[in-house]
């Protein structure tokens, strides 16, 4: 697989140039302290969780320090830096790349006490040909559409009626027409814009045509047939108006209090919402496709955390991570997260989602697939996506433009990770 032969270059590159800085280095030097990277906002469900739970590991271990370091707008960047330079975290967020991105440089954690447990359901995304893998899994991510019910139910829309994205368009319409804005997105946080066309790349291009891209091919009828129909989304005014200052915060309170109907990205982002309306009618339907293909889920990894292999603490890590994984400490964590947990003796607690997961993933036979970006575009790309999204949704570029970029793109880097 492309993905695979890429990372592992990128990876050792950045060995190679980690090694001519004179050697790593990991964490904190306090071999008492713990660096933990947790890729989470200072204010999300998750980070509340986060924080009970290690005042409570505290308590158990007085001995051990957990330093919990909130996400940047820049956090992959900061990453990529960190790693080529040695000064890596005792514990980070491996936010979908333990393995393809980062397992160069973390420990396997197959061998852990909790790794019985490790939910069969992420082997492929998570696990080497050795059957290792190098981070927790917080949760099986599992995502769709997430949508606002009421805002729904007020425009006459049926959610589990939007099967093409004809019918999601047609929806769209009926919500603007009631006052709402359709599909709220962020421009200002780097990622928000690039889930819209990674939701809608599955179906957009054929299994021969995934091939050329894992060849090297970059496929631009697909691709220009993604983006003009976010272009005709934009010409009908369906995006909120401040795309650009728009936060993710901002598309968590748009949806849970009404003033949104629709979202593209993970079940944290309702998750979240709710703390800005506790009692909100919220869900994911399955991400519909275009004429003639069927509609399908998003997964793969998503909140996971490794352990540096060169790490200052490693009984001290370790220690931390199995106290997560026990399996309360586990399921309060795949709740906030609005997920399926990612170990198989935690209990799942999925709240709003409950029906959505026993209407289009307990009881239905979709295809789940993986995000578009992790396994048919070179490492790198994930910027460009988001930023000629972006453009394409504010009209500062055509689509011709944004696809001539993305290609662009996608040659020099795959000749690069090659």
């Amino acid at each position: 697989m492309k993905s695979r032969i890429a990372f592992v270059a990128a990876a050792s590159a950045l060995t190679l140039l980690a090694s001519g800085c004179g050697g790593t280095s990991s964490g904190s030097e306090d071999s008492n302290v713990l660096e933990f990277q947790t890729g989470q906002t200072v204010d999300s469900a998750l980070m509340t969780t986060f924080t009970e739970l290690t005042d409570q590991f505290k308590e158990e271990h007085p001995d051990i320090e957990v330093d919990l370091v909130p996400t940047t707008q820049s956090y992959e960047a900061d990453m990529k830096v960190r790693l080529a330079s040695g000064n890596v975290p005792d514990i980070w967020y491996t936010h979908g790349w333990s393995l393809l991105r980062y397992s160069e440089f973390l420990m396997p954690l197959d061998e852990e006490p909790w790794a019985e447990n490790f939910n069969p359901a992420l082997d492929s995304a998570m696990r080497n040909d050795d059957g290792q893998f190098f981070a927790l899994p917080v949760d099986t991510d599992i995502a769709g559409v997430l949508y606002n019910g009421e805002v729904l139910e007020a425009a006459g829309v049926d959610p589990n009626d939007l099967d093409t994205w004809t019918d999601f368009t047609d929806a769209a319409k009926a919500v603007k027409a009631n006052g709402v804005t359709p599909i709220y997105v962020s421009g200002k946080d780097n990622g928000p814009a690039g889930n819209v066309a990674d939701w809608i790349a599955p179906g957009a291009f054929s299994d021969q045509e995934l091939e050329k891209f894992s060849n090297g091919e970059f496929v631009e009828d697909g691709y220009s047939q993604i983006l003009e129909l976010v272009a005709q989304w934009r010409e009908a005014d369906y995006f909120n108006p401040d795309f650009a200052s728009a936060t993710q915060d901002d598309i968590s309170r748009a949806l849970s209090q009404g003033d949104a109907a629709f979202a593209f990205g993970q079940n944290d982002y309702a998750q979240n919402g709710l703390q800005y309306n506790p009692d909100a009618d919220l869900g994911f339907v399955p991400v519909p496709n275009f004429e003639g293909g069927k509609k399908y889920l998003i997964g793969g990894e998503m909140n996971a955390y490794g352990i540096a292999k060169e790490t200052n603490n490693p009984e001290a890590a370790k220690a931390y991570l199995a106290f997560l994984a026990q399996p309360e400490n586990l399921s309060k964590l795949a709740a906030a997260a609005g997920s399926a947990p990612g170990l198989t003796n935690a209990e799942a607690d999925l709240g709003v989602f409950q029906d959505s997961y026993e209407t289009f993933v307990e009881n239905d036979d979709l295809e789940l697939k993986p995000y578009f970006d992790r396994v048919y575009l070179p490492n790198g790309m994930w910027n460009t996506m988001v930023t000629t999204t972006g453009a394409v949704i504010t009209g500062q570029s055509d689509v011709q433009t944004a696809v001539n970029q993305m290609k662009t793109d996608f040659n020099s880097l795959y000749g690069q990770n090659k």
